[in-house]
C-alpha cells in the first residue's frame, strides 16, 4: 500500500485494511500526530523498527545512546511543546532502562507514551531471553500501562494511551507489545480516544467553591499566591495573570511553575522552597490567606509542616483530588482545570493593590540582595560563580531561551537567576531529582521547538551520567547549547557535608576528564572558560552559534547555594549564609 497521504487515509477511511501489528503501531503514532520519537532498537521490538524504516518520511526516529536518554528526550519534547512525547525500547534491559525517565515523568506530570517490545506470548513467564515483567515493574510509576498480546488490540490500546497520557493531570503511559502480536495480521481501523469509562480527567467545577475562594481572597489583608506547574499544564497563563493583576496579590512559584509568569512581572516575588527566595518563604508564615494554584505542597516547598502557614486560611486550586488535603489541609478546595477555575474566579474578585503588604516583600528582597544575590551575580572574589554565568546567558538570550537544568547546585542557581519571558521555558527534573536529565531533555526540547534557543545547564557530576547522548547530538546535528558548570565536586552533596557533616567530603570530590576534548571528539564546537574576563565573550559566541556548542566554565570549587532551608526546619527559619 502507498505510504503517502497516510494521515488523511487513517482519519477518513471507513473501511479497514489488513496489516501487521507492527505496521499498525506506526500508523497509530502517525494518526496521533507524532512526528518524532526517541528510542533504541532490539530483538523484541524489531518488527516495529522495520515499519518505522518504511515510514521514515512521515515520522522521525531519533537513536539515543541509552534508553534512559530516550525517555528524558521525550520529556523535554513534551515539556516545551505541551504535546505527548514518545519513547521506544526493546524488552528486558531495554525496557528497564526506561524506568528512571518514566518515574521522573510520573512525579512531574509529564505526558509521555513508552512502547516496549516483549517476548512472544507463548514465552511469557518462562524467564525467556530478555524477558522482564515490565508491566509489574512500571505499575507504581505510570499513570496507566497495558500489555498487548493480540494485534487487534493495538489501535484501541494506543488510542487510549495517548488520551490518558495527555488528559487531566498528565503522566506517563507504558504499552508492552509481544513479538507475535507485532507479526500477526488483522483488519486495521483507527479511532482516536475521547473518553474512558470510569476515568474522569478533570473534576466538574463546583462554582460554590469558587465563590467561597473569592470571598476569602477579597477579605484578605495579606494574601499570597503560590503557583505550580498546574498553571502551565492547564494552559492557564493568561487567566492566572489576569487574576493576580486584578487582585494585586504577590505571587511566588515552585520550581516547575517557573516561567508561567514573566520573571520581571511586578507581582512575581520569586521562588519558594529549600533554596527559594527569602521573602516568599518567610512571609508564607505571615500571610492570612495562602492561595495554592496547581501545586502539591512538596516537602521541599513546605519545610516543617508543623509550622507551615498555620496562621493562614488555605485555598487549593487543583485538578487532582488526591492532592487535596494530602499534605496541607485546605480551607477551601477548588477542583478542576486551572484554566476553567481561574476564569470563573476572575469576575468575582475585587480590584486591589495590597501596597503595604508588597512593601514587606521588597524589604526582605533587599536583605537577600545585599547578603546573597549581589555576591552571586556581581562577585568581587577571584573565582567565577554559577550566578554570573546565568547572568551572562540572560544578557545574550534576552530572557527568551528555554533553560534545561540538571539536578544539583547549578539547578538551584539556574532556577533562581534565569530570566523567563516565555512560558514553558524552565525544564528540569523536579520531584524525582534525576541527575543526567538535562542533556537528553535538551535534545528533545530543541527538536520540539527548533526556533527557540535551548540551553542545558549541567553540573560536572550529572553530565557524566548521560554524556553518551553527545552521540545523539553528533548524529542528528541538533543545535543545543550545553553549559557545564564545573566545580570538581558533587556540589549539592558537598554543601550538605560542609554544613552538617563537619566537612567530611565522603565520595564527593570528583576527578573529571577533559570535557572539551570529549565534545570535540563528537565534532561539537567547544570552549573552556577559567577567567572572568573571558566569560562574556564565550557566552556570546555560544549563543550566536547556529550549531551545537559546548561551554565548560570552571566555577568556585566550594561555593554554596543560599538561601537555604535545612531539612526539618520551618520556612521562616531560612538561612542566608
Amino acid at each position: 500500500m502507498e505510504v503517502q497521504s497516510l494521515k488523511s487515509e487513517i482519519k477518513e477511511t471507513k473501511n479497514s485494511i489488513r496489516i501487521s501489528g507492527s505496521e499498525a503501531v506506526v500508523r497509530c503514532l502517525i494518526a496521533e500526530g507524532v512526528d518524532i520519537l526517541y528510542g533504541y532498537p532490539g530483538g523484541a521490538i524489531m518488527p516495529v523498527y522495520d515499519e518505522l524504516y518504511k515510514f521514515q518520511d512521515q515520522i522521525q526516529h531519533v537513536l539515543t545512546r541509552h534508553e534512559q536518554g530516550a525517555t528524558h528526550s521525550a520529556q523535554g519534547y513534551a515539556r516545551i511543546s505541551g504535546r505527548v512525547g514518545v519513547a521506544m525500547a526493546t524488552s528486558g534491559p531495554g525496557a528497564t532502562n526506561l524506568i528512571t525517565g518514566i518515574a521522573d515523568a510520573q512525579i512531574d506530570s509529564t505526558p509521555i507514551v513508552c512502547i516496549t517490545g516483549q517476548v512472544g506470548s507463548h514465552l511469557l513467564g518462562t524467564d525467556a531471553f530478555q524477558e522482564t515483567d515490565i508491566i509489574g515493574i512500571s505499575t507504581p510509576v505510570t499513570k496507566w500501562n497495558q500489555q498487548i498480546t493480540k494485534a487487534s488490540q493495538i489501535p484501541e490500546v494506543l488510542a487510549k494511551a495517548f488520551y490518558i497520557a495527555k488528559s487531566g493531570r498528565p503522566g506517563p503511559v507504558l504499552i508492552d507489545i509481544t513479538k507475535d502480536a507485532q507479526f500477526e495480521e488483522f483488519d486495521f481501523e483507527y479511532k482516536k480516544c475521547t473518553g474512558v469509562r470510569s476515568y474522569l480527567p478533570a473534576p466538574k467545577v463546583d462554582f460554590s467553591k469558587v465563590v467561597e475562594a473569592a470571598s476569602l481572597i477579597n477579605a484578605a489583608k495579606k494574601p499570597l499566591v503560590v503557583w505550580g506547574q498546574g498553571v502551565i499544564l492547564g494552559e492557564a497563563e493568561a487567566e492566572f495573570k489576569a487574576v493576580i493583576e486584578k487582585s494585586g496579590i504577590p505571587s511566588a512559584w515552585t520550581i516547575l511553575g517557573a516561567s508561567a509568569l514573566p520573571t520581571a512581572h511586578d507581582l512575581n516575588v520569586g521562588m519558594v522552597g529549600m533554596h527559594g527566595n527569602y521573602a516568599p518563604n518567610v512571609l508564607t508564615n505571615e500571610c492570612d490567606v495562602l492561595i495554592a494554584i496547581g501545586m502539591r505542597f512538596d516537602d521541599r516547598v513546605t519545610g516543617n509542616l508543623a509550622t507551615y502557614a498555620k496562621q493562614a486560611k488555605v485555598i487549593h486550586f487543583e485538578i487532582d483530588p488526591a492532592e487535596v488535603d494530602k499534605i496541607v489541609k485546605a480551607t477551601v478546595a477548588v477542583l478542576g482545570n486551572s484554566k476553567e477555575t481561574l476564569k470563573a474566579l476572575l469576575p468575582l474578585l475585587n480590584e486591589n493593590t495590597h501596597k503595604e503588604w508588597h512593601q514587606k516583600f521588597k524589604d526582605l528582597y533587599q536583605i537577600e540582595y545585599d547578603k546573597v544575590i549581589k555576591d552571586d551575580l556581581y562577585p568581587t572574589k577571584e573565582g567565577l560563580t554559577m550566578g554570573e554565568v546565568l547572568k551572562e546567558i540572560n544578557i545574550q538570550s534576552k530572557g527568551n531561551a528555554a533553560i534545561v537544568s540538571d539536578v544539583g547546585q547549578h539547578q538551584m542557581i539556574a532556577c533562581r537567576y534565569a530570566e523567563f519571558n516565555l512560558t514553558k521555558s524552565n525544564i528540569t527534573s523536579g520531584g524525582l531529582g534525576t541527575m543526567g536529565f538535562a542533556l537528553p531533555a535538551a535534545i528533545g526540547a530543541k527538536m520540539a521547538a527548533p526556533d527557540r534557543d535551548v540551553v542545558a545547564i549541567i553540573g560536572d557530576g550529572g553530565y557524566q551520567m548521560t554524556i553518551q547522548e553527545l552521540g545523539t547530538i553528533f548524529q542528528t546535528k541538533v543545535p543545543v547549547k550545553i553549559v557545564v558548570l564545573n566545580n570538581d565536586f558533587l556540589g549539592m552533596v558537598r554543601q550538605w557535608q560542609e554544613l552538617f557533616f563537619e566537612k567530611r567530603y565522603a565520595s564527593t570530590d570528583i576527578k573529571n576528564p577533559d570535557f572539551v576534548a570529549i565534545a570535540k571528539g563528537y565534532s561539537i564546537e567547544a570552549k573552556k572558560v577559567i577567567k572572568r574576563e573571558d566569560l562574556a565573550g564565550a557566552v556570546k559566541e555560544m549563543m550566536a552559534s547556529k550549531e551545537a556548542y559546548f561551554l565548560e566554565v570552571s566555577v568556585e570549587k566550594e561555593g554554596n547555594v543560599f538561601p537555604m532551608i535545612q531539612t526539618g526546619a520551618s520556612v521562616s527559619d531560612i538561612r542566608l549564609s
